[in-house]
């Protein structure tokens, strides 16, 4: 398993954009496929983006798409999320995971989990 470090979370307006970063410790970083999930009060953690090893995959959920990247820097054992174009529905605590080897859209597949940052969109 890899340690997960979330950050970048915050408090931004409508239309606004924050990037979120997870740190990962070890030196196996490259071969965990990872993804970003968010949970919102009174709902199920749900599947946002997904990026492959080497990062030539990317995927995402239908209502980010066009607005949100997923990214990867290997020399840095870092993922990230950039977010534009924010809406209120995209409240929720968001969590980075890791998955050796391939990514899945569903959470109980991930070995090992961040702690979770808090972002919260305005109207």
């Amino acid at each position: 398993q890899v340690q997960l470090v979330e950050s970048g979370g915050g408090l931004v307006q409508a239309g606004g954009s924050l990037r979120l970063s997870c740190a990962a410790s070890g030196r196996t970083f490259s071969t965990y496929a990872m993804a970003w999930f968010r949970q919102a009060p009174g709902k199920e953690r749900e599947f946002v983006a997904a990026i492959s090893l080497s990062g030539s995959r990317r995927e995402y959920v239908d209502s980010v798409k066009g607005r949100f990247t997923i990214s990867r820097d290997n020399a840095k054992n870092t993922v990230y999320l950039q977010m534009n174009a924010l809406k209120p529905e995209d409240t929720a605590v968001y969590y980075c995971a890791a998955r050796r080897l391939s990514y899945n859209y569903s959470p109980a597949q991930y070995d090992s989990w961040g702690q979770g940052t808090q972002v919260t969109v305005s109207s």
